[in-house]
């Protein structure tokens, strides 16, 4: 009898760290959201079928973020506002209600409920502020309780008689009623933990854990490895180069999951799948039998391309869908790679077809690759194959249909029903048929799961920003010797949070979410608190974020312009060009109101700035006229970049990056001069065709041939004034203005 295809599903279920160490809260309430959504269902629905194994990665720093919601210790500004008598709050608060608690995927979450459909349709048909102004205390009440219901999983809503009650009532919510939600919440919570364990104890689940607070360890042993799958990555100016802190991390996740689950884990799930020779031997020293990574680390590794025909199969699978062997100091290792293809299908495909199509798309898919394997055991090979299904378990569900409910179900009753198909826990499958064929560790490529490379976390200006300053940080730590975990352990749980790979996720280009400056606020608090753990003084860079955010809408260009450069107030010339007001701003320059606005905008052909200044400005003597600065830097591109040198200015960002471009406009003699970054952090003059006028404000164009920016690129910009080369301020202050070239 043919043997079964080997089927390995495993889910990734992870929060970063949302609690503020300056006020001692949660500064964003997705642990609580998803905990009541997404992770106790999803094994709850397995258990259904038992035939069925599969494998759960809890992270270690989303378990402690939920035994302190369980515990009740953990606040956020939601559950806050959801706990608060709508009478007594003021007009911020409702506004950030009306902002911020619609904060889920409109069409599965908001728009099948009556109610809560009524009131985005009020917000987007009037207007924020006709909401503010309009909404009585019924209104804000209700949102509050529906942002809340709306995350329950239909799992529970089934089950659960009290919370099917509130779907049915549908409006009319107090705060006692906002209040029994809260507690529905944390009883789901406080299941979560104890029915993983007793689900691995009955064998249908392996558990497994990942690095303490999620930091990609290639990158901790050192940030030289982006150049790896990269080689003209731009790096950091401080390397990263702190090996030990593996073995801490390692160390601190085995022990939180023997508080948790009472046993060792034998798998690691290494954060963002992200593998190097260099960590190998701190995943064996600390006793993990297995890890997982990407099939394009597996390509890079063997020298292998995996090419797929235009069904999706992939070319020569049996390289992918076996273990291998990886021999360290400390002893073997077991890796397995997941089937890119399937997994992406899974969190970002199948939401979009019915339960059934979905079901019978993936089973056809599982069933070709099984009878190829038929093909090869024919051949002579008896090695049973096994894929591996490897995914985020939680942020996927609610774009599918009833959360991913169906179309689990289906898939799970159908796979049940084939006898060609097991489902298997990784442990059990490298236990049964132990890896035979084996990377030799050298050879192990440095990656991660998205293009098998580090520039996700890595390379760009503001990430590579981010990294110096948690190298300063670092290095501070490593001068107090007598900070130790045991008598300062304050210092280390900061630089653990700091290292989180989430915050790198986010910064500079590639990701960006609502909540941006949040995750840039929440990394340089832990820094602060670093420092101020050892009693250092706290770095003035870490003051102010890392990029801009929260523009308003109208910053931003909204169309070409093509303005005549004459230095006249045109408005009409200006329509459509993003428009920045300075004169709220603080600063030297602000302050006195020389600047009031900048505007920008762009056509084919050249970048326009205009700076609007006061009556004072114009009427200043030459010799006290400020020169204007624009510094170009350009993320997608690896190239010789140079800092900006003038006196006076702050160690902050983004005034501490690096630029390739420099145009310089000394308004008293109407002077324009560009500049090009060449080797040894230098400059050199370039030829420009830039032209100026200053009469009634000041008109800037800068062909873009000038500057060599491909079409359909995208550029950052910082403007800044200075007098007597000795700089005066940032316009808008410390903020870099984004530019997409058209």
């Amino acid at each position: 009898m043919s043997s079964p295809l080997y089927v390995a599903f495993v889910w990734h279920q992870h929060q970063p760290l949302y609690k503020s160490p300056t006020i001692g809260k949660y500064r964003l309430p997705w642990v609580r959201l998803h905990g009541i959504k997404d992770y106790l269902d999803l094994v709850l629905l397995l258990a259904q079928f038992p035939s069925l194994h599969q494998t759960v990665n809890l992270s270690p720093s989303l378990i402690v973020q939920l035994q302190e919601y369980i515990d009740g210790t953990a606040y956020d500004p939601y559950l806050e506002l959801t706990l608060t008598p709508v009478g007594t709050m003021g007009r911020s608060q409702k506004q950030f209600i009306i902002d911020h608690f619609f904060d889920a995927h409109h069409a599965t979450m908001v728009e099948p409920y009556a109610r809560y459909a009524q009131l985005l349709a009020q917000k987007k048909q009037k207007g924020s502020d006709w909401c503010l102004e309009n909404w009585t205390d019924y209104d804000f009440s209700d949102l509050l309780a529906w942002h809340n219901l709306t995350w329950f999983d239909p799992w529970f809503r089934e089950r659960d008689r009290q919370i099917q009650a509130w779907f049915e009532r549908g409006q009319g919510f107090n705060l006692s009623d906002r209040q029994l939600i809260y507690s529905k919440q944390r009883e789901i919570l406080s299941r979560i933990m104890p029915t993983h364990r007793a689900m691995q104890e009955q064998g249908q689940i392996e558990l497994t854990t990942t690095p303490y607070t999620h930091p990609i360890l290639p990158l901790l042993a050192d940030s030289q490895v982006g150049r790896v799958a990269v080689p003209q990555m731009l790096l950091p100016g401080l390397r990263f180069r702190w090996e030990n802190d593996i073995s801490l991390h390692l160390e601190k996740a085995k022990q939180i999951y023997r508080d948790h689950f009472g046993t060792e884990p034998r798998g690691l799930w290494p954060s963002e799948q992200s593998v190097s020779p260099a960590i190998l031997p701190y995943v064996s020293r600390y006793g993990f039998q297995w890890l997982i990574s990407d099939e394009a680390v597996l390509g890079w590794s063997l020298g292998q391309y995996f090419r797929r025909d235009e069904f999706g199969n992939i070319s020569q699978p049996e390289l992918l869908y076996q273990p291998y062997r990886l021999e360290t100091m400390n002893g073997d290792l077991a890796i397995v790679f997941r089937d890119h293809r399937l997994s992406d299908l899974i969190g970002f495909s199948y939401s979009s077809m019915s339960a059934k199509g979905a079901t019978d798309h993936l089973l056809a898919y599982l069933k070709n690759i099984h009878t190829t394997w038929q093909t090869e055991q024919a051949q002579g090979s008896d090695r049973p194959w096994l894929v591996t299904i490897a995914l985020d378990g939680e942020n996927c569900w609610e774009y599918y249909a009833n959360d991913g409910k169906d179309f689990l179900e289906t898939l799970y009753s159908s796979m049940a029903n084939q006898d060609w198909l097991k489902l298997v826990t990784v442990s059990e499958f490298i236990s049964e048929f132990p890896p035979q064929d084996k990377i030799p560790p050298h050879q192990l490529h440095s990656g991660s799961w998205i293009d098998a490379n580090f520039t996700t976390w890595i390379g760009d200006p503001v990430k590579n920003r981010a990294w110096e300053l948690l190298a300063e940080a670092r290095q501070v730590l490593a001068n107090h010797p007598e900070a130790t975990q045991e008598n300062n352990p304050e210092v280390w749980e900061h630089l653990f949070a700091a290292e989180g790979s989430d915050w790198f996720w986010w910064f500079g280009e590639g990701h960006s979410s609502d909540h941006d400056q949040i995750f840039d606020q929440l990394f340089r608090e832990h820094l602060q608190g670093l420092y101020r753990a050892l009693n250092e003084p706290v770095p003035q860079s870490l003051l102010y974020p890392l990029e801009p955010h929260d523009l308003h809408p109208s910053a931003h260009p909204q169309n070409l312009i093509h303005p005549l450069i004459n230095g006249r107030l045109d408005k009409q010339d200006w329509q459509g060009a993003g428009c920045m007001d300075i004169s709220a701003a603080r600063g030297t320059m602000h302050q006195s109101s020389i600047v009031r606005r900048l505007w920008y905008g762009l056509d084919h052909f050249n970048f326009y700035l205009r700076l609007d200044f006061s009556e004072a400005l114009l009427k200043l003597p030459p010799a006290q006229m400020p020169t204007l600065h624009l510094f170009w830097f350009y993320p997608e591109k690896a190239h010789y970049n140079s800092p900006i040198f003038l006196q006076g200015l702050p160690q902050t960002s983004p005034l501490d990056y690096l630029f390739h471009h420099h145009l310089a406009i000394d308004l008293a003699q109407a002077h324009i001069v560009l500049k090009q970054a060449i080797a040894g952090q230098d400059w050199q003059n370039l030829v420009t065709n830039a032209t100026m006028a200053l009469d009634q404000c000041l008109e800037v164009a800068l062909p873009w041939y000038d500057l060599r920016i491909e079409p359909q690129s995208s550029a950052k910009l910082v403007v800044l004034l200075s007098r007597d080369r000795i700089y005066q301020i940032t316009l808008p202050e410390y903020t870099i203005i984004p530019v997409d070239v058209p």
